[in-house]
This record gives C-alpha cells, sequence and structure tokens, in this order.
C-alpha cells in the first residue's frame, strides 16, 4: 500500500496508542511531532540537523504561503516541494485555512470559497476546494488537508454552525475533485478531511460523522487552541477521538506546547504541528526536560554547565548556557540556530520518550510526573 497505519501497541490507562505511517517517501513513527517548514524551510535549521540531530520523520509544509511564493509555476518545473527544498523524507500541507482565518480583516468567506490579499503585494487570490486540490497536488505533499475555515476558537454557536456547513460542503467538493485527479510525480498523496466545530460537543460530532464518511486515509482535528480554553480543547479531544476510526491516523493541528502534546497524546492523538519550538527559541525561550529556561536571564551568564544536560541534541552539550545567553544579548543570528534546533530535538525526543511508555505499558503514570516538571520557569 503506498499509505498504511498499523498500531503497534496501546496504553490501558489512558486513549495513548503507537503506531507507523507509511508513505512513498519513508515511515513516520507515531505519535510523532512534525516540524513547521512554511516557505519551504525550517527557519534556521539544515536538513542534514533535521535528519541526523533532531531526527525529523516528516515536516510540513505551507499551502498559502508556497502558493504565494515562489508559486505554483516554480514548484511545477522544480518537480514539486520536495525536489525544490531536497528534501526525501515525507511532507504534509495544509489547506492554507489557519492563514486564511489569520486574515480575517482582509479575506471574504462565500460557499463557493475564500478571496483574500496577499500579505506579500495586496493582490488579491481565490482557494476554491477545487483550485486548493490542484494547488496541493502541484506542491506534492505525501499529506493533504481538505480545504476548511478555522473557526476561531471564540466564536457563538450560530457562526460555528454556519461555518461548519460551509466546510462541510467544501470537503465534498475538495474530494470529488482529489478523486477526479491524480499525483504529479509519480507518488502517492494521502488526504485528511478536518474536523472542525469549534467547542460545541453537538457540531464536533456532526463534523466527524461527516468527514469519516468519505473514508479517507487520516482525520485532522483543527480549530483548537485558537483562543478557547485550554479545558475545552481537551474536552473536545475527549469528545472526537473515540469517534474516528481507530484504524486511521488521527493529527492536532498546531498544537502545541510539551504538555499540550503529552495531554493529545493521552486521549488518543498521533500526529502534532507547530511553531513553538522554533518561534520560542528565536525568542531565546528553551523547553527541557526539566522546564523552562529563558537565555536572556542575567542568571545565566556565567552557568558554563552545558545547555541541557538531558538532552539528545549536539548543540546541548556542544555549548554552555552562558555562551547562548552572551549570543542571544549580542544579537548573534548563531543563538536562534542553536535554540531552534535543541527545541526541535527536545520535541522529537518528547514524543519518542511517549513511545517508549506506551509500548512498556506506563505511559499514564509517566504522563502525569512528566507534565508536572515541563511547564516549570528555571
Amino acid at each position: 500500500m503506498p499509505f498504511s497505519f498499523t498500531l503497534s501497541a496501546r496504553d490501558s490507562a489512558s486513549s495513548a496508542r503507537a503506531g507507523l505511517i507509511k508513505t512513498d517517501h519513508g515511515e513516520i513513527h507515531t505519535p510523532i511531532f512534525m516540524p513547521v517548514g512554511t516557505v519551504g524551510s525550517v527557519k534556521g535549521v539544515y536538513h542534514r540537523d533535521l535528519k541526523e540531530d533532531i531526527g525529523a520523520e516528516i515536516i510540513l509544509g505551507n499551502t498559502y504561503h508556497l502558493y504565494l511564493r515562489p508559486g505554483l509555476d516554480v514548484l511545477h518545473e522544480a518537480g514539486g516541494l520536495h525536489r525544490f527544498e531536497s528534501w526525501d523524507r515525507p511532507i504534509l500541507t495544509d489547506s492554507g485555512g489557519f492563514q486564511v482565518f489569520s486574515l480575517t480583516p482582509i479575506r471574504k468567506l462565500k460557499d463557493e470559497g475564500c478571496t483574500f490579499s496577499s500579505h506579500i503585494d495586496g493582490s488579491r487570490h481565490t482557494f476554491t476546494p477545487e483550485n486548493n486540490v490542484d494547488t496541493q497536488r502541484i506542491i506534492g505533499a505525501d499529506i493533504m488537508m481538505a480545504l476548511d475555515e478555522c473557526c476561531p476558537g471564540d466564536a457563538d454557536y450560530s457562526y460555528a454552525e454556519r461555518s461548519l456547513k460551509m466546510t462541510q460542503g467544501w470537503l465534498e467538493r475538495f474530494v470529488r475533485r482529489f478523486d477526479e485527479t491524480e499525483p504529479l510525480y509519480g507518488y502517492y498523496q494521502a488526504m485528511f478531511p478536518i474536523i472542525q466545530g469549534c467547542v460545541f460537543p453537538d457540531l464536533r460530532k456532526k463534523a466527524v460523522e461527516h468527514a469519516v464518511g468519505f473514508d479517507r486515509d487520516g482525520y485532522a482535528i483543527g480549530g483548537l487552541a485558537v483562543g478557547e480554553p485550554t479545558e475545552k480543547m481537551y474536552e473536545m479531544l475527549e469528545l472526537v477521538c473515540p469517534l474516528l476510526p481507530a484504524d486511521k491516523p488521527r493529527y492536532l493541528m498546531g498544537v502545541g506546547t510539551p504538555s499540550n502534546i503529552l495531554e493529545g497524546i493521552a486521549r488518543g492523538v498521533d500526529m502534532f504541528d507547530c511553531v513553538m519550538p522554533t518561534r520560542n527559541g528565536r525568542n531565546a525561550m528553551l523547553f527541557t526536560w526539566e522546564g523552562v529556561m529563558n537565555m536572556r536571564n542575567a542568571k545565566w551568564a556565567s552557568d558554563y554547565s552545558e545547555i541541557d544536560p538531558l538532552g539528545t541534541s549536539f548543540v546541548d552539550h556542544a555549548y554552555s548556557k552562558a555562551y547562548l545567553r552572551h549570543l542571544f544579548v549580542a544579537g548573534e543570528m548563531f543563538a536562534a540556530m542553536i535554540a531552534s534546533e535543541h527545541n526541535l530535538a527536545f520535541y522529537l525526543d518528547l514524543v519518542r520518550t511517549a513511545r517508549r511508555h506506551i509500548e512498556e505499558g506506563d505511559f499514564a503514570s509517566w504522563k502525569e510526573s512528566a507534565v508536572k516538571k515541563l511547564s516549570r520557569r528555571l
């Protein structure tokens, strides 16, 4: 099979599970964290380091950004995003729905599709379910997301209901176009519908029932971590995950902190992505097994110990806290590179460790103790 998902272990005291996704560009061990490569690169990190040091098995690309720049002609001529960015492992693309959501003042939503103004030059564009399929075919990701509207987390019921109805209509057209077309570069492309419905249980149930009716390769859960309380996010995961097919991967989009990820795994999620490791890293915040460090703090100025003695990355042991703080205070770009590599390596180590505890049967108890440490400020 060009795309498959096999479960290998379950945790008896939670809904956590371990599995294996197979694609034409390689295997993905779940639970997995996927570094975000928005415009064809994971900011500040060499592909060599993504593979050898960080251990990334899959990265993301963003349909909205790649569509605008470098553009579809360039990507098509290059033979797709894998060849364009010289990455030979799996890639997932979102549909651009979240970016369109963030462009609220300069976009218009209709049943036909979404018209928006480019953040680059103000030019006007339209995403429809049909041309969004065509765009993701040209980009050539191994896993592509259906076009949706990312409903705000604080939306009222009336808005959320209208939004879901539109997303469902778009999904029907997206699936139709997807089934009418073929991949362009000789390998299989999987497709995931996105479950919306804001924080309203009946809407989430409707969304699941509608999406699973298309029997696709996997399912994404969207519209969380977009303004709603964290407790509501967990509540929606507890509702949605048991309703999704057990033999298909589940992807929680855009989430989040290390604690969020462990809580998501405990509720049955297999795949995660977030810009937090690199964005926070560029702003001097490091995630570690002992807690969170702000590397601009004066307390690190004469601390010559390793950045993270428990870390798995080369940079954790090659440089000291004092040196990294010096780089940040001096405004050196190398600081952002070190911090980004560390944070991504930590996130990948986090999900690998979670997987090991699922296989060993003690995930739930381990998770409780880990979560207490991960959010501490050091």
